[in-house]
């Protein structure tokens, strides 16, 4: 049985012995360990059964301690860690040796945050390593925004939960790094291109073919639950569909033909952040109902709307838009 608390001195003697913590961000829960502990990352990439190509995110709470991990810290990483952290922000940057290859996927950076929550910052004060911390889920699967998401998905290889309730944000974090002059957006996330464009200039999307990536939360299918998610006109889906049980994630409103109870509504106030908080808990929802399929649609593309849509395609097994 995985113990459940807000125990932060359980938390750190846990993660000081190589034992994976899950821990509350504003984004979504992750399944922290030491990132300079070989051994204790490798039990992360086991439990979630993340290939060893996808990199891991590291988690402090200061500037001068990711400094001490990182060989630089360039004048526009200053300007963006002083404007967005702590908050939903991941920034590349080049590693020290010190940051062992197993975390980064043998990649020359590595990408850290200062996440915003208050319990987590209370472990990360306390201790002189960073924590590595992919979100708590199954590879592939839908993120937790709930500790029951992660009850629900691992029996054991967690020795605690640290529970502080929902995410605030509900999605993972915006990942920035630095090429040729230029600031690359690597996942769109909890912090909007508008609002980086606002402190930076401009920054452009990074767009390679992903094989191997950059960084974590890039390749193409992600975030999926394990029933069929179809995005399309709703009602013209409805049709199609009609002789499945279908259940439906909508922006705002509830759909005629199909059962009330099999749909749930991001927003009904058209609220894109409150849509962003009920992303992940709607998609859990939904994948434990009794349906064949979830049918859904984009949102508006503008703001944090886009890093919603991104989500929503990547867990997506037809998009017939």
């Amino acid at each position: 049985m995985i113990r459940v608390g807000k125990s932060i001195n359980e938390s750190i003697n846990n993660l000081k012995n190589g034992k994976i913590v899950v821990i509350p961000t504003e984004t979504v829960y992750g399944l922290g360990v030491n990132a300079l502990d070989e051994k204790a990352v490798d039990k992360v990439y086991k439990l979630k059964k993340r290939p060893y190509y996808d990199p891991l995110i590291c988690h402090t709470d200061s500037i001068h301690k990711v400094k001490n991990f990182v060989k630089t810290f360039p004048r526009k990483a200053e300007i963006l860690a002083k404007n967005f952290w702590p908050g939903p922000l991941t920034i590349l940057l080049e590693k020290k040796k010190i940051i062992p290859d197993i975390t980064t996927s043998k990649l020359k950076r590595v990408g850290f945050r200062i996440p915003n929550n208050k319990l987590t910052l209370s472990i990360l004060e306390k201790i002189n390593f960073p924590v590595a911390a992919p979100s708590a889920n199954p590879f592939g699967y839908i993120s937790p925004t709930l500790p029951k998401h992660i009850l629900s998905m691992f029996k054991n290889d967690i020795s605690y939960i640290l529970d502080d309730g929902g995410c605030d944000v509900g999605i993972e974090s915006t990942i920035v790094g630095f090429e040729n002059k230029k600031t690359l957006v690597y996942r769109v996330g909890g912090i909007t291109i508008e609002k980086l464009e606002k402190v930076i200039g401009k920054v452009e999307i990074f767009k390679k073919n992903i094989t191997f990536p950059e960084s974590s939360g890039m390749l193409k299918n992600h975030y999926s639950p394990k029933k069929d998610l179809i995005i399309g006109e709703i009602r013209t889906l409805i049709k199609k569909y009609k002789n499945n049980k279908i259940g439906i994630l909508s922006y705002n409103k509830y759909y005629e033909g199909v059962n009330f109870k099999n749909q749930i509504i991001l927003s009904k106030n058209l609220d894109l952040e409150e849509a962003s908080r009920n992303l992940y808990k709607s998609l859990h929802s939904l994948d434990n109902m009794n349906i064949d399929l979830i049918l859904t649609s984009l949102l508006p593309n503008n703001g944090i709307g886009e890093s919603i849509n991104d989500r929503i395609i990547k867990a997506s097994k037809k998009n017939e838009l």
